[in-house]
């Protein structure tokens, strides 16, 4: 995909919608047969997809990254104010090669907790970031 189809027919909306439903995925399929990698990677998905929303709305351009630290620096280079949960603690932990292969240390409970929380409150930031825009 191409940057520039970007703002062609996709919408923040049409990003936000995806990032409600990568939040819904982690917080809904928690289970003991799902292992917590999976569900922290949608978690981060909801948080990279609310991100890309306030850029889409923005009309900032963005690399097609998984990479949160990157983003965050482009909503600052953008005088785009840094949701509070990213600024404290830096970029989250990116669970996408835990996500894809064994080998790597367990994710444990609070860090599931954690991430929940984290995308939980930047979905909200994106959400009322989009909304002012109106």
């Amino acid at each position: 995909m191409q940057i520039d189809q970007v703002f062609g027919n996709d919408s923040a909306t049409d990003w936000l919608r995806y990032a409600r439903s990568d939040l819904a995925v982690a917080i809904e399929s928690h289970s003991p047969k799902v292992l917590l990698a999976a569900l922290c990677f949608h978690a981060q998905q909801s948080v990279e997809r609310s991100i890309k929303a306030v850029l889409v709305r923005r009309r900032v351009h963005f690399p097609f990254t998984h990479n949160i630290g990157d983003l965050v620096e482009i909503l600052r280079r953008s005088g785009i104010p840094v949701p509070a949960e990213l600024e404290e603690s830096g970029a989250p932990r990116s669970y996408t090669e835990e996500c894809l292969y064994p080998g790597y240390p367990e994710v444990t409970d609070s860090d599931y907790r954690k991430a929940i929380q984290v995308a939980e409150k930047v979905l909200a930031w994106a959400e009322q970031m989009i909304e002012t825009d109106d």
